[in-house]
């Protein structure tokens, strides 16, 4: 007599998730735009790191520093590239915090989900949390290489570090204003609650806000002031500098405008500097040794008002429903 003998029956166990619960619900819920934000900040970096070879090869065959590089140095690859890290923080806020809450409220996945056992402010916490930390980790990766790639090759590159191209989209700011318009996003989707009128909304409030951004930049810092003789050579301390304005003044200090002896002849020309007793150049300006000091202060400008905008959109969310 044979008898057969047959293991006990095992269950079924499901393979373990790297996270789980509401962290696991909000990153599969938004995985297309994660991926899409990682292949995006991937092919970026590759990009930039490509046109930083390029240079590197023909500043190398040029004899840079010792020798002038023909120029220009860069071509069309590098104005692309400037525009659409200059673009950066507004697709994000448009594709990415404008729909992140008023989505779930049009589909009425917000009412869903909070007459679960999770809260508002624990579901609203846990949505902004993921949103903006893959936009942080996005804009400051884009940033690092940029500025790695310009920082020593800005006297080649032509563009001033002034300019919106270079300003916006290295050091600090190219986060900042990436977590601020993303930001504004999504508080503009709590309030309307409608994925296309959100996104409408927030395109124009971040056109609004780049001219606003220009306008606040000039009051970043404290502008320095420069005299040298009307017809002498401008002085070393101006390489590199942003001229904000620039005047022509008697000795006495009294200023005017470059126009004020524009006349036809030569000769009119210098009778009315005579005149007007003029001697100087003032050049009104910010310095290059200035640009670390403005960005971080308006980083610290846009991070506050980021600040503000998560607090308005927890607090409104626990107290009114969603």
């Amino acid at each position: 007599m044979s008898t057969t003998l047959t293991g006990a029956p095992t269950a079924r166990t499901a393979p373990r998730r790297m996270t789980r619960g509401l962290t696991w619900l909000v990153l599969r819920q938004h995985r297309v735009t994660l991926l899409c934000l990682l292949a995006l900040t991937v092919l970026g970096s590759l990009w930039i790191l490509y046109q930083r070879a390029q240079l590197t090869d023909l500043l190398h065959a040029a004899g840079w520093p010792g020798k002038t590089p023909p120029q220009p140095v860069v071509g069309q690859g590098y104005s692309r590239l400037t525009t659409l890290l200059g673009l950066l923080p507004g697709i994000l806020a448009v594709f990415f915090g404008a729909p992140l809450i008023a989505a779930d409220q049009e589909q009425g996945t917000a009412q869903l989900v909070t007459t679960q056992s999770v809260t508002r402010r624990r579901w609203l916490v846990a949505k902004l949390g993921w949103c903006l930390l893959a936009v942080l980790v996005a804009s400051v990766t884009l940033s690092v290489i940029f500025t790695w790639w310009w920082r020593p090759h800005r006297s080649v590159l032509g563009d001033s570090w002034y300019d919106a191209s270079v300003f916006d989209t290295t050091g600090p700011v190219l986060p900042a204003l990436a977590l601020f318009l993303t930001a504004a996003g999504v508080t503009i989707g709590v309030l309307l609650r409608r994925v296309l009128a959100s996104m409408v909304a927030t395109f124009v409030f971040c056109v609004a806000a780049k001219v606003a951004w220009s306008v606040l930049r000039d009051h970043l810092a404290a502008s320095r002031t420069l005299t040298y003789p009307l017809n002498g050579a401008p002085p070393a301390r101006l390489d590199g500098a942003y001229e904000l304005d620039s005047w022509i003044g008697s000795a006495d200090g009294h200023l005017y405008g470059w126009g004020s002896c524009a006349k036809a002849t030569e000769k009119a020309a210098d009778a009315c500097i005579s005149e007007k007793g003029i001697v100087n150049n003032v050049v009104q300006y910010f310095g290059y040794d200035q640009m670390s000091a403005i960005q971080w202060t308006g980083a610290g400008i846009l991070l506050a008002a980021t600040a503000a905008m998560v607090a308005f959109v927890l607090w409104r969310g626990s107290r009114r429903p969603l």
